[in-house]
């Protein structure tokens, strides 16, 4: 692994392409998650609690119809995507909500019809042991019938190694929040049936790729120790047994590796902090298409990844002149690559 790293680093040092941005949407929140609706239509959840839709014809921003959320610390309103189930346009919302006093992350939806939001409703609630505000995870990659959920460990390390709880694993449910039959832990004794894969600390990054049909996750470490890692059914990915992290006071945290634990694609110490993730699939920038982009807040920068063959052969900071955190990336209908800020900015990204 740490040849993997070593041959990342040089290539990503040896290659600093001069890119542009344009600015598409301002707002005074954090855009923590957005997907389109059509080629001309953003929709897009901001923290404290709002989901706005903009017109990128019109440049007019209409405040939806929008669910009650607990806004505590990390914790809001979280990620969002449109999908159409049964001929039905629904929004898909992940959302911080208190449950019997504490904060969970939770799966809510709504119908979208003449560009208005309707019926709310809660599909999923996370099993949390956690008394903290950080650590939501959050993010939704849909894959035909089924969903993929990322839920971080809360702050509650241990417990994303505790198949009873859901603090720090990934899920994979129904269009309707159920657990599907065929998940890795149906029926081991007092494991919850959603999970799919567990030993994650704050995943707030996932991608599905349609085209090699692989389930990708991005996680922040501790200090240093973030990880890109390829997601596979009940597999565990070690936290907090295993990690190239460190505490924030300086010492050590467990082993860097243990057999029947999973190790990243690539990890990354000093951190890069990375949030949303997406595969460019575009053609509005072809030099990038194939190309992984992470969505990077404490270093601030957007990082460019090429695969090949499941190893790193390229990586890339883009953006490091922006001084904006990063917080999510998306490909366009239009083909455009499209970014959000926790200064509540939307963007797209021009080689």
């Amino acid at each position: 692994m740490k040849s993997v790293f070593i041959l990342s680093f040089i290539f990503m040092f040896s290659i600093q392409a001069k890119v542009t941005t344009k600015e598409i949407l301002k707002v005074k929140d954090i855009i923590w998650g957005f997907d389109f609706t059509d080629s001309k239509t953003i929709v897009a959840n901001l923290k404290d609690g709002a989901i706005i839709k903009y017109d990128l014809e019109t440049k007019k921003v209409v405040t939806l119809n929008s669910p009650k959320v607990t806004v505590t610390g990390q914790g809001g309103l979280l990620d969002i995507k449109y999908q159409v189930v049964n001929k039905v346009p629904y929004v898909y919302y992940t959302f911080a909500k208190k449950v019997k006093g504490t904060v969970v992350t939770a799966l809510g939806r709504a119908k979208y019809a003449s560009g208005k939001l309707s019926q709310h409703e809660t599909l999923f609630e996370s099993k949390i042991h956690s008394s903290t505000g950080r650590h939501f995870g959050s993010r939704l990659a849909f894959v035909g019938e089924t969903l993929f959920m990322t839920i971080g460990d809360r702050g509650e390390r241990d417990y994303a190694q505790k198949l009873d709880y859901h603090n720090g694993k990934i899920l994979r449910l129904t269009l309707e929040g159920k657990p599907l039959a065929d998940n890795p832990f149906v029926n081991t004794k007092n494991a919850l049936p959603e999970i799919w894969s567990f030993g994650h600390r704050n995943p707030q990054g996932i991608f599905y790729d349609e085209e090699t049909k692989t389930l990708y996750s991005c996680e922040f470490g501790p200090r240093g120790g973030d990880e890109l890692n390829l997601i596979k059914k009940g597999l565990n990915y070690g936290w907090p047994v295993i990690t190239y992290g460190k505490e924030y006071w300086g010492p050590g945290i467990g082993e860097e590796k243990k057999k029947g634990m999973e190790q990243p694609i690539i990890y990354w110490t000093p951190s890069i902090s990375p949030s949303g993730m997406t595969r460019y699939t575009g053609n509005k920038n072809p030099k990038w298409k194939g190309d992984f982009f992470l969505a990077s807040l404490g270093s601030t920068h957007l990082h460019r990844v090429r695969l090949k063959n499941g190893k790193v052969i390229e990586e890339e900071k883009l953006l490091t002149n922006l001084n904006e955190r990063i917080r999510q990336v998306r490909t366009g209908i239009d083909g455009e690559l499209y970014i959000s800020t926790d200064s509540g900015k939307i963007l797209t990204v021009h080689q």
